[in-house]
């Protein structure tokens, strides 16, 4: 009988610590470390690496150019009367006053071995075809267009460039770039609103004697007269600038790698002091200085 006493309790004793045992068990399966009912397995951690940002369409910092367009580009008169000053130029100039754009771009030194000037005085958007494809054996980063002043200034209204011709001819140019040297970024600067600068030097006696001797007729030409002829003439030629500034805009926009300058030199006030001293009409060396500044704004602008 006492044996079997014995063995009572300690089936009570072993049946309690199974049962705590179980407990325990039972308690650590429901803890934050133990699987929840109806939970999925532990999201897997991503190995993957963040998407590298996307290179921008247009290079802000180039490391050469070439330089096309017309007597603006040559920088004449600004210099002296009746002849061209590369070295003002506000594309590729080297006068200190100037600062030109590669200059800005590439510092003194990159400038005068990494930037050409291939504009032609008195040349029209006709000419710019034969002039980027000089351009492009440079095999430049960067060409700067500015030309269409010439367009305007003719003899006659009538004998303006017709806005279809200056249209094809700008194609023209544009896709030898384009094919030639497809990653070549282009400037494309706004023709000059004419009608200022006319408004702007026409009281210099000096100006108008020197606009006597050919300078844009079609604009300069009887540059007191104010009767109704005088008045609609000055404004056809406005308006035709007007309509080439439009294609140079819509042109241009249709490819990655050209930046017009949204009509910033159409639109910018020059003031007596930043035209040539000698012909009232053309840019001196503050006006190339000005225009250096636009396109180096336009041309270092974030997308």
């Amino acid at each position: 009988m006492r044996e079997s006493g014995t063995k009572g309790p300690a089936r009570r004793l072993r049946a309690a610590a199974a049962a705590a045992s179980a407990l325990l068990a039972l308690v650590a399966g429901c803890s934050d470390g133990g699987a929840r009912e109806g939970a999925g397995p532990a999201p897997a951690r991503s190995t993957a690496k963040p998407s590298a940002k996307p290179t921008p369409t247009w290079d802000r910092s180039p490391s050469s150019l070439v330089a096309v367009g017309d007597s603006i580009t040559r920088g004449f008169d600004a210099c002296e009367v009746l002849a061209d000053c590369p070295q003002a130029s506000w594309a590729t100039g080297t006068h200190a006053s100037v600062r030109s754009l590669a200059v800005r771009l590439f510092g003194a030194a990159g400038a005068a071995s990494r930037s050409w000037n291939l504009a032609v005085t008195g040349s029209r958007m006709a000419d710019l075809p034969r002039q980027t494809a000089r351009a492009v054996e440079h095999r430049p980063e960067l060409i700067t267009v500015m030309t269409g002043a010439n367009d305007a200034c003719r003899s006659s209204v009538a004998q303006m460039t017709p806005v279809a011709d200056f249209r094809r001819s700008f194609e023209r140019a544009l896709k030898e770039v384009r094919t030639e040297l497809p990653r070549t970024q282009v400037y494309v600067a706004s023709v000059p609103d004419l009608k200022r600068l006319w408004s702007l030097g026409r009281g210099n006696p000096l100006g108008k004697q020197v606009w006597g001797l050919g300078i844009c007729p079609s604009m300069l030409g009887d540059a007191d007269a104010a009767d109704a002829a005088a008045v609609a003439r000055r404004e056809a030629v406005r308006e035709r600038v007007v309509a080439y500034n439009g294609v140079l805009a819509e042109v241009c926009g249709r490819d990655a790698r050209c930046r017009y300058d949204g009509g910033a030199v159409f639109d910018y006030a020059f003031t007596g002091a930043q035209l040539s001293q000698w012909d009232f009409f053309h840019p001196g060396v503050n006006g190339q200085n000005q225009l250096a500044a636009l396109a180096h704004q336009r041309i270092t602008a974030p997308d």
